[in-house]
């Protein structure tokens, strides 16, 4: 194994990903290990300008290019098996590059599959060459992450909708240039009553209600909507269709969280099994005791399968395969 990477290069080669995803995996590994003095600065900076730096650096490394299908590119794979390619080496070499790449995405990505054209052109290519910043606000303090419990209010006024209400818990609240936001819209109870909106971050009635303080320098807010009036040309898909977008998002997105777990788990199992061999203990290494081999083998064991069920999740969904969701 390559341990500049979190790749295991025999699951690589298994038929689950080709060649293409073979290159993206060498080029994203590569370039995290050229990037370890940001990686080690990045960390003592302000929160939002630590978000803002992070987003410009995949930009302008190409790494966010996937969110403009229209612009490439076009010499290495975009499906799900290279999202999770992606978010894996980031997450291996630096979690805070992840957690942008991540939410940057997720932003992106109901645009892609929602979007009408105007939307497409007026928000992708700043989404992918980092000079936008997107943030994706379902979460309510009264319905946590329970999508069909939404509670804030878009009420049709005019050619328009207003919006009142408040999200919270939002990644990149405090620095994103537009929100791909979920509200009620009251066609039906539950799930039914949902529309999914883009609203930028300078409309009147937007705001900043909290800054919340994370041990990692992470961008997160609590947002307020108050009478924040968008136009009928934000909804995101079709009115009342704001569950479907919700969904069809997370179910995606759930295979790739999976991914970064993998990466931040094989930084750990590596980290332990370095540390094991330069230990000294009991006239040798904590790697020749059979009990401590016993616990790393464990770990690996863990990693494979981990790496193998999101792997067939991934390319399930790039198979068009509508159970995928079981694996992710």
């Amino acid at each position: 194994m390559d341990t500049t990477t979190s790749f295991d290069p025999e699951v690589l080669g298994l038929p689950f990903y080709d060649d293409g995803h073979r290159r993206l995996a060498h080029r994203i590994g590569t370039w995290c290990e050229s990037q370890s003095e940001f990686w080690q600065n990045i960390r003592g900076v302000d929160p939002d300008e630590a978000g803002r730096r992070l987003v410009r650096l995949l930009g302008t490394a190409g790494w966010l290019a996937w969110l403009d299908p229209a612009a490439g590119p076009h010499d290495l794979p975009g499906d799900q098996r290279a999202l999770c390619l992606v978010r894996e080496a980031l997450a291996y070499a630096e979690d805070l590059a992840d957690f942008a790449f991540s939410i940057q995405a997720l932003a992106a990505t109901p645009i892609i599959r929602f979007g009408d054209e105007q939307q497409k052109k007026r928000y992708l290519p700043g989404l992918a060459d980092g000079s936008l910043i997107g943030a994706f606000a379902v979460s309510e303090k009264e319905a946590g992450s329970d999508v069909a419990a939404v509670g804030l209010g878009a009420e049709r006024s005019g050619d328009g909708y207003v919006l009142n209400g408040r999200k919270a818990w939002i990644a990149n609240g405090t620095i994103a240039d537009v929100y791909v936001v979920i509200a009620r819209t009251g066609e039906g109870p539950g799930p039914l009553g949902l529309t999914a909106f883009l609203v930028p971050a300078d409309t009147p009635g937007v705001l900043v209600d909290e800054r919340l303080e994370a041990i990692a320098p992470r961008s997160f807010a609590h947002l307020s909507f108050e009478d924040c009036r968008v136009s009928a040309e934000a909804v995101l898909g079709r009115q009342g269709k704001g569950f479907v977008v919700a969904m069809d998002l997370l179910g995606r997105f759930r295979m790739t969280v999976g991914a970064a777990a993998n990466g931040f788990a094989r930084k750990a199992a590596d980290a332990a099994l370095a540390h094991t061999k330069n230990r000294d203990a009991y006239g040798g290494t904590l790697f020749d005791l059979q009990l401590v081999k016993a616990s790393l083998a464990d770990m690996e064991v863990q990693l494979n399968a981990a790496a193998l069920l999101v792997a067939r999740a991934a390319w399930e969904c790039d198979q068009g395969h509508r159970g995928f969701t079981r694996h992710s």
